[in-house]
């Protein structure tokens, strides 16, 4: 059997510029937000014309879709690799998969977005990549998330969306980018921190 054909020259010039436009949206995200962030920007910052963004993305909407998708790839790599881990304990994962997110965050390179914005909201839900990742992320973390309420580890009381909800947000947590621009602390002592007080809260560690 012969292979699949090889991309033309065009498409690959259309994918190398749709990957640039998609890296330049994620670094603003994670640097400015989605509101302060202008298709300029991502225009400037990906080093061609606005018009030649808008060739590959009808709106600003488009774009912070696009960067979520690639947020969402990295996290189900990341995720999978801590499922081919079969012995170690459901609680472990959780704490990767949360220090994992915080630790992209610290790094520049998890887009921020608001947490109501009705016109963004409604294009991330009617994307079909963006939302078939989620549910393919959401669903992989409830496992986890079952495993530690029978075994114990995490709270049984406690609804299992509301435990989801906890760790998505460690992605965006304005604590720890306040402790990263103050400047006095390590990451590694902001995400030893951080992941303690999500998991076992904040009293005193016996």
């Amino acid at each position: 059997m012969r292979g699949m054909a090889r991309p033309s020259y065009k498409e690959q010039m259309q994918r190398f510029r749709e990957e640039a436009i998609v890296e330049a949206v994620n670094r603003l995200l994670a640097t400015k937000g989605y509101d302060a962030m202008t298709v300029d920007e991502v225009a400037a910052e990906a080093g061609m014309a606005k018009a030649s963004v808008y060739k590959h993305f009808a709106s600003k909407e488009d774009l912070a879709a696009a960067a979520m998708v690639r947020a969402l790839d990295r996290a189900l790599a990341f995720v999978d690799d801590l499922r081919a881990q079969a012995d170690v304990p459901a609680l472990d994962q959780l704490k990767a998969i949360a220090r994992w997110a915080m630790q992209a965050q610290l790094a520049g390179e998890m887009p921020a977005l608001p947490s109501q914005n009705s016109s963004l909201t409604a294009t991330l839900q009617a994307n079909d990549d963006y939302m078939d990742r989620l549910i393919d992320l959401s669903n992989k973390i409830s496992i986890w998330i079952t495993q530690g309420q029978t075994r114990g580890q995490l709270n049984p009381d406690l609804p299992l969306e509301m435990i989801m909800y906890i760790l998505f947000a460690r992605a965006c947590d304005p604590v720890v980018a306040m402790l990263k621009a103050s400047g006095q602390y390590t990451d590694d002592q902001i995400l030893d921190w951080a992941t303690t007080t999500t998991f076992g809260g904040l009293a005193p560690q016996r």
